[in-house]
């Protein structure tokens, strides 16, 4: 029995087309049948309103077929759905064209969660089944020459814009396929733009400023959803046009504006377990491509002694980011990440390394109202005895919650004057006033 045969009541009375299972099953037969009219080697020459006439001279016929009356908002929605199919990504399609989105998950074929301005909502889309919910990962990922399945059950990847993707499938994901976007602005967000939000001050940002013009070793610092890329981002638009630079990354979501940049990206092992080239290899790498300055997306193990002994060794100005819960805990995971290498080094020539390597960190925090800021802006003053001396120059007060639960807080200056005021009035780049009266 057909799909429809439960609804068509005649050719003579046309049964009026309402419900919701029965549309995906009729988007599902214009689809089908598209596939099947539409060699695949000519969809991407079709603009979306050929496109679009094309699904409803397929919708008009299968209608017509069925005996079924179709009221126009649901032609125009099973237009536009198809429409994603083909040509996006599916139900997520309006997600990712929805600026203020900033992130989807879904969960299962009937459980797609979005976030919007810090906050995390149940969407009103829907897959079909799980199969659904492949076909958009396989989507995704082959551009990029990447798989999943139950022997690789993992993958990350991204999307044309950049933003990041996540897919876990069976065996691992118990209840089936679960897909997590982490969706970029299309326009790179500037550091005007992180002023107007709040995360940061003007001063901040010209202090952060400077310390890039001067070459000095960053680090960014976060937990999940913190915002370490976008500030990450930030900085890199600081890196005068004449430099070289080589970013380093999982998958590749940085957007430098500059015109000499290299962007490398790390490879999966293949189907026999081979060919895997990682984040380390990469570090290793990038020292023979005569960079001015090397920016790893993210250090997560060994790599991290790769990149604090490049720094340590003529490559100023790189940047960085890392998964931490303070300024202090920041150096701690280096410290253990170094251990991760395999290297066989006495706590304290790490920390050595550590000191004399990163110059200031930058530690970011999403806050309950949803809210991103900078924390901490905390300059690495060198070691006494077996302790890494830090000196916080900017901070974040907050000082409660109001009826709304929107965080009020305030940053504000130290009063502690940092060393490196001497250091970079030796290269002609002052510091903002709220540090450089400091005393």
């Amino acid at each position: 029995m057909k799909a429809f045969d439960r609804v068509k009541s005649g050719p003579e009375e046309p049964h009026v087309f309402d419900n919701l299972r029965e549309m995906m099953f009729l988007k599902d037969r214009i689809h089908q049948k598209l596939m099947d009219d539409i060699d695949p080697a000519n969809l991407g020459q079709l603009s979306r309103q050929q496109m679009s006439r094309e699904i409803q001279g397929v919708a008009s016929v299968i209608l017509a077929e069925e005996g079924i009356a179709l009221p126009v908002r649901y032609r125009e929605q099973i237009t536009s759905d198809v429409l994603d199919e083909i040509l996006g990504y599916g139900p997520i399609q309006p997600l990712l064209d929805d600026p203020t989105i900033t992130e989807i998950m879904v969960n299962r074929p009937d459980q797609v969660y979005a976030e919007r301005g810090g906050k995390i909502f149940l969407t009103d889309k829907t897959f079909r089944d799980d199969s659904h919910i492949m076909r958009i990962i396989e989507k995704i990922i082959m551009p990029l020459g990447r798989r999943v399945d139950e022997s690789s059950p993992m993958v990350d990847a991204r999307l044309p814009d950049g933003s990041r993707v996540n897919a876990i499938v069976p065996p691992l994901a118990v209840k089936g396929p679960v897909l997590t976007v982490r969706k970029f602005s299309r326009e790179p967000l500037t550091v005007d733009d992180l002023i107007n939000f709040g995360t940061l001050t003007p001063e901040m940002a010209e202090f952060l400023s400077a310390c890039v013009r001067a070459r000095l070793n960053m680090m960014v610092s976060g937990g999940t959803g913190s915002g370490k890329t976008t500030t990450l981002n930030v900085l890199t638009s600081f890196v005068p046009n004449d430099e070289r630079v080589v970013t380093i990354e999982d998958a590749a979501e940085l957007r430098l504006m500059q015109d000499h940049v290299v962007s490398l990206e790390s490879k999966p092992p293949n189907l026999e377990g081979k060919g895997e080239i990682t984040i380390r290899m990469l570090v290793r790498n990038a020292l023979r491509m005569r960079p001015d300055r090397i920016i790893v997306g993210e250090v997560r193990g060994g790599e991290a002694l790769d990149m604090l002994q490049a720094m340590n060794t003529g490559h100023d100005g790189s940047l960085s980011t890392a998964h931490t819960n303070s300024p202090r805990d920041t150096l701690s995971r280096l410290e253990t990440m170094t251990l991760m290498a395999g290297t066989d080094l006495p706590s304290r020539a790490i920390r050595e390394q550590i000191a004399a390597a990163i110059h200031v960190i930058i530690h970011q925090a999403r806050l309950r109202d949803g809210s991103r800021k900078v924390t901490h802006i905390t300059e690495v003053q060198g070691m006494e005895g077996e302790v890494i001396v830090l000196q916080d120059l900017f901070l974040y007060d907050q000082r409660g919650v109001d009826q709304k639960g929107k965080v009020i807080g305030k940053h504000r200056a130290t009063s502690l004057r940092p060393k490196l005021v001497d250091r970079l009035a030796q290269q002609g780049i002052e510091f903002p006033a709220p540090i450089s009266e400091t005393r």
